[in-house]
């Protein structure tokens, strides 16, 4: 029996059309499973992973930076299981407490996120009047912030922790997990929920991190004839920073207050020194160091860089930390005891013109250990090698190793411009008195409304600049702007400017991925996802079902499902 060819052609063209819409079906159908856990993304935040540093090879801090977890709060039940959830932390509903229980006892955790007031976020520039409210509890936030990153920087924590500052977006993503969290039903794989991700490499170790100290010189004037090498006034400041987390440490106290006092005095000096009347019979050596947070190292390698007639014409050094945030009261600290002549002569000349700018200056004495590698301030390097030296700054103690040295709390809100132009009075004027042998005299060589007055506008700027500069080495190169910046600064005032690059001491190594972008989705649970797949799978039998009847029959749809006979192979 021949078939008809008319009836075939007929056949064909709707055979291939119900195929193709089956096929058009199914693809739609694994575009649809494919997207039911990955929704759109609720919001893009950027992220700042906390530090990852050893010491001597002990590891501290955040040791991952991948994160892939649901999102959960400090509202989630008691005895829930946290390790796979990422706990979303405001700082102002901080429990210290219940942080230091998961990190001391090393329980399980998919991870951190704390969310920042904008307060600290340098790129904030509002400057609001704030109430007497406002100001207690904007200190509040700093002392608490203060003890959260002393805490995290001395742990070694076995997942990504990440901050955040807050906003809209993710203030209404927190609100969502809170709800959830506070009705019994946390974001898992079977409710559903946020979902946070933050894709990023395996942090890398540093090798050879780089520190940079730039010095600059105003030459004394030199009576002719005279054979001897002017006596020198060293005046210095650490300008890099270390912090909980390396991109948001800026540090606008510590030290940006020294920096920004050490390069105005600078410029105060270089218009004395520009006129032959007026130059002084001492050299001016400005240092900017670098490592200041890393026991100093900066500090220790310039100063074994000097030959030992230059360390020997050193009369005094003057270190600047922290000279941006105090009241009424500036202490000087100092190795060689207070009876000692030289500190005697330094302290009283101090005194004296902090007494007629209204306030006090206070010694403080710390003997030093000179076996001991471990030095408290920048002063006690010079006092190692045996040069008189003392530090200037509100602080009365002396702060732990890599603490106090630029933190999130550290930030532009906190800092008053008028306590530095009075620190830069009180250096300005004691130095100069010393150098031109006024000490004693109630005179005023720096007074307001003379060209030789503090310039208020200049200060303010540079320390705009320092606060939005993150610092930390070894992620200030070299070659960095804010580097070069200084340098070219040092250049415009001082003469015989030069860069000294050395390598960070090796008992210190550092890890990269200090930044990323955190994805959070809106994720649906399990059962919809199943519920999901059982109206596509019954829709597709439905459509198949319907197109097998119209191009080709009841009976034939019915044949698919038979079973076929069985071809029993005949044997010759």
């Amino acid at each position: 029996m021949q078939s008809n060819p008319k009836t075939m052609s007929s056949k064909n063209p709707r055979e291939r059309q119900m195929l193709e819409s089956i096929y058009s079906m199914i693809a739609l159908v694994f575009i649809l499973v494919t997207c039911v856990d990955l929704c759109d993304a609720a919001t893009v935040v950027d992220v700042y992973r906390l530090i990852q540093y050893d010491i001597s090879g002990v590891p501290f801090g955040s040791r991952f930076a991948t994160l892939n977890h649901h999102a959960g709060s400090l509202h989630s039940a008691p005895g829930v299981d946290l390790s796979r959830t990422v706990l979303i932390i405001p700082v102002h509903e901080l429990n210290i407490t219940f942080i230091k229980e998961y990190i001391s006892q090393r329980k399980p955790l998919g991870g951190l996120l704390f969310l920042l007031p904008q307060m600290f976020n340098f790129e904030n520039r509002e400057a609001a009047t704030e109430s007497k409210y406002q100001i207690r509890e904007k200190e509040l936030m700093k002392t608490v912030l203060v003890e959260l990153e002393r805490l995290l920087i001395h742990a070694n924590i076995p997942y990504p922790v990440y901050f955040a500052f807050e906003d809209d977006d993710i203030d209404a993503v927190l609100a969502d997990v809170k709800r959830s969290d506070v009705s019994g039903q946390p974001a898992t794989a079977t409710t559903g929920g946020y979902k946070l991700v933050v894709s990023a490499p395996e942090p890398k170790r540093i090798a050879s991190p780089s520190i940079t100290n730039i010095q600059g010189w105003l030459p004394g004037l030199k009576a002719d004839g005279d054979p001897n090498q002017l006596p020198t006034i060293a005046i210095v400041a650490s300008y890099d920073t270390f912090g909980t987390a390396p991109a948001l440490s800026v540090g606008s106290d510590s030290n940006g207050s020294g920096v920004v006092a050490l390069l105005e005095l600078a410029r105060l000096f270089s218009l004395l020194y520009s006129n032959p009347k007026t130059r002084g019979r001492y050299n001016l050596l400005f240092g900017l160091t670098s490592g200041g947070p890393y026991n100093y190292n900066g500090t220790h390698k310039w100063l074994r860089s000097f030959d030992q007639r230059l360390r020997e014409s050193i009369d005094y050094a003057i270190c600047l930390n922290s000279i941006g945030s105090w009241d009424n009261e500036l202490r000087i600290h100092v190795s060689k005891p207070p009876e000692n002549a030289f500190i005697k002569q330094i302290f009283e000349g101090f005194s004296t013109v902090a007494e007629e700018l209204g306030f006090e200056v206070g010694l403080k004495h710390k003997k030093i250990n000179i076996s001991n590698p471990r030095v408290a301030w920048e002063h006690e390097q010079f006092s190692k090698l045996r040069v008189t030296a003392a530090t200037l700054s509100e602080l009365s103690t002396a702060p732990e190793l890599l603490e106090s040295t630029g933190g999130l709390s550290d930030s532009r809100h906190f800092i008053n411009e008028t306590a530095i132009v009075r620190s830069i009075k009180l250096v300005a004027e004691s130095i100069a008195r010393h150098i031109y042998g006024c000490q004693g005299k109630s005179i005023q060589i720096f007074a307001d409304d003379t060209s030789l007055a503090v310039n208020a506008p200049y200060i303010r700027s540079w320390l705009d600049l320092l606060s939005k500069t993150p610092r930390v080495v070894p992620f200030l190169t070299k070659n960095d702007p804010f580097v070069m910046a200084l340098k070219k600064e040092l250049e415009d005032h001082t003469h015989e400017v030069n860069v000294h690059h050395e390598v960070l001491d090796g008992m210190f190594t550092l890890y990269d991925s200090t930044k990323a972008k955190l994805n959070i989705y809106q994720v649906a649970s399990v059962t919809f996802d199943l519920l999901l797949l059982l109206v596509l799978g019954s829709y597709l039998i439905i459509l198949f079902t319907f197109l097998v009847i119209t191009t080709r029959g009841l009976d034939d749809l019915i044949s698919l499902f038979r079973r076929p006979p069985s071809r029993k192979v005949k044997t010759a």
